[in-house]
């Protein structure tokens, strides 16, 4: 039985969707897919954007032939049915934890019947799967959290989450690379810039890589944080 189907978004976009689940293995397979289209470009295709379990086909639909596309990406889909590793990058992230710089970090724990200690101990313990990079420029969604420190986002966005920091939103993790206005739960921040535009590459992640965090005392955060500003 097939595990995939190619739904239409309007009229030039096709949507290769899996297994509705945030799972490595889905998304493995929908980054493969995306790699492989990207690798075999086809006439009309204008981008290709995978997500979590799906991947998205952008097309000018006067230049592009809409079966032709749609057998590709059926061939694909079947193809690749385990995904494919890639050459993921790791990543090691420092993080100053709670006070002004986490100021969610202690809601966190007081809902995971923890102390705020043991919260950041759970956090940084694991190895999270890049799944996707969306929302801002640089911004990518982390996962899974161990699920004692899951937490739903605030039911009313801050007007301004400062760049760097460490957020928490149900079994996601993730980087702010801007300032902007935001709902996860704040536990800490970071002095790595994930998106510089003056960077080779300005997206410091990409899709499947890994990220451990790393806790850091306040001074060794400001430290670093002079250390990226020069």
């Amino acid at each position: 039985m097939s595990t995939f189907r190619i739904v239409p978004a309007g009229d030039s976009a096709l949507i290769v969707e899996f297994e509705d689940r945030i799972d490595a293995s889905v998304n493995a397979r929908a980054l493969a897919v995306a790699e492989q289209l990207r690798a075999q470009p086809s006439a009309g295709v204008r981008d290709v954007v995978p997500t979590y379990r799906s991947v998205a086909v952008f097309f000018d639909p006067l230049r592009t032939k809409y079966d032709g596309l749609l057998e590709l990406l059926e061939d694909e889909a079947e193809r690749l049915e385990e995904g494919s590793p890639g050459q993921p990058t790791s990543f090691r992230i420092p993080v100053c934890y709670g006070g002004e710089l986490g100021p969610d970090l202690e809601t966190v724990a007081r809902q995971a019947k923890m102390s705020p200690e043991q919260a950041v101990a759970v956090h940084s313990g694991e190895t999270y799967r890049v799944f996707m990079i969306g929302f801002l420029p640089g911004f990518a969604y982390m996962g899974l959290v161990d699920p004692r420190i899951a937490a739903p986002r605030h039911a009313m966005p801050r007007l301004r989450v400062a760049k760097g920091s460490v957020g928490i939103a149900g079994r996601q993790t993730g980087i702010y690379p801007a300032d902007t206005p935001g709902g996860w739960q704040l536990v800490g921040r970071t002095p790595v810039q994930p998106f510089d535009l003056n960077r080779p590459s300005p997206c410091l992640f990409q899709a499947g890589d890994s990220v451990q965090f790393v806790p850091v005392d306040r001074d060794e955060y400001e430290r670093l944080l002079l250390s990226e500003a020069s």
